[in-house]
């Protein structure tokens, strides 16, 4: 059964994202864990409180998450009463990076799907800082909607890779899986002045064929030296659904997120985002 861990904070780019979680897995059995963490709430407010009134806080703060957990699930089984579907609740009190990397562990999961903005709905930012620590940090894939995303089934995938890491099989199968339902294209984009492929890149190219048999795959190579601009320019060319990058070193992934701030890069994506953790589990 596939485990799905949706994080929430109640606002309408978390149940977006849970909407288009349900529809992209609406062929599989899973099991959706909607994960509420409410400590920097709590904080927020208790900064100037005594003690006992922290307590009282904490509890009014629970009460609240867990009538709101309610509505959530309730809207939900009405969007889609799939009975394939197990909906499991969980609202705590703790960090969410640490709280879902707990989760990721404890249970098992297969991935995080979430929006890329919260409650916060800064503008200005391509992803919240709870979407960009968990697109950091957290041990299994993590898939970020984009706000007010309308479903499109993801037909064409974007994949730009180096061919310097080898991917994790279980993650591939993921990505094959998902993509399998809908009969989709993956481009695999090798974004790289110089065409030519040395003897590990070429291990890399053929064991990604090898774990990608569902979908249709493509190989290209482009000569733009700037990988922002290849991958920008190839979304809007190929009218691409979703884009997918590897989190580790030598990675696309590594030189894009890992500037203190993403919005830097100028790649304001509009599309859903999967990142692929590269760990072992």
């Amino acid at each position: 059964m596939r485990k799905v861990l949706v994080p929430t904070d109640f606002s309408e780019n978390a149940f977006n994202a849970l909407k288009y979680a349900c529809q992209v897995f609406k062929y599989e059995k899973c099991e959706f864990f909607i994960v509420h963490t409410y400590a920097d709430e709590v904080y927020r407010k208790a900064a100037e409180m005594a003690q006992d009134h922290v307590d009282e806080l904490k509890e009014a703060t629970l009460r609240k998450s867990d009538k709101s957990m309610k509505r959530v699930l309730k809207d939900l089984k009405e969007y889609s009463p799939n009975p394939h579907h197990k909906l499991k609740e969980i609202t705590i009190f703790g960090d969410l990076v640490d709280e879902v990397n707990d989760l990721v562990n404890q249970e098992n999961i297969d991935i995080v799907v979430m929006g890329t903005r919260g409650a916060t709905n800064d503008s200005r930012l391509t992803f919240g800082s709870n979407t960009l620590h968990l697109l950091k940090y957290v041990h299994c894939p993590v898939l970020a909607i984009p706000e007010g995303y309308e479903y499109h089934p993801p037909k064409e995938i974007l994949f730009p890779t180096n061919f310097l890491v080898q991917n994790r099989r279980r993650e591939l199968k993921l990505l094959c899986d998902m993509t399998g339902s809908f009969r989709s294209t993956v481009h695999i984009l090798h974004i790289d002045p110089i065409t030519n492929l040395s003897w590990r890149q070429q291990d890399n190219k053929e064991f990604l064929k090898n774990c990608m048999r569902k979908p249709k795959l493509t190989f290209e190579t482009t000569l733009e030296k700037d990988k922002t601009t290849a991958i920008t320019k190839y979304i809007v060319h190929h009218a691409i659904n979703m884009l997918v990058l590897v989190n580790s070193r030598h990675s696309y992934m590594e030189d894009m997120l890992y500037l203190s701030t993403i919005d830097k890069i100028g790649l304001h994506i509009k599309i859903p985002f999967m990142v692929l953790q590269n760990v072992s589990r």
